[in-house]
């Protein structure tokens, strides 16, 4: 997969970024910081984006139990508040 990074030279030394993934941004003092910095973010950014996936398909595979229904046994008494008093 092959994404566009971009940096910019600050005053403070560099920052970089991805556009197609946000989250994917850093700073570093030199170039070659920045460079291996953002490297690391967009790893952590595919992770966590895989984290998240899987935990939304595991949610939307996992079949949902159906109510379960007490039956009253045959010949059972009805009883109700106002049957009580």
């Amino acid at each position: 997969m092959k994404f566009t990074a971009v940096y910019m030279k600050v005053p403070e030394g560099y920052v970089a970024f991805v556009e197609e993934l946000p989250g994917a941004n850093t700073q570093g003092e030199t170039l070659d910081e920045a460079r291996a910095n953002l490297q690391e973010a967009v790893s952590m950014v595919l992770e966590a984006n895989r984290e998240l996936s899987e935990q939304s398909r595991l949610r939307i595979s996992t079949p949902r139990r159906k109510p379960h229904h007490i039956r009253k046994p045959k010949g059972s008494e009805n009883f109700s508040s106002s049957a009580a008093s």
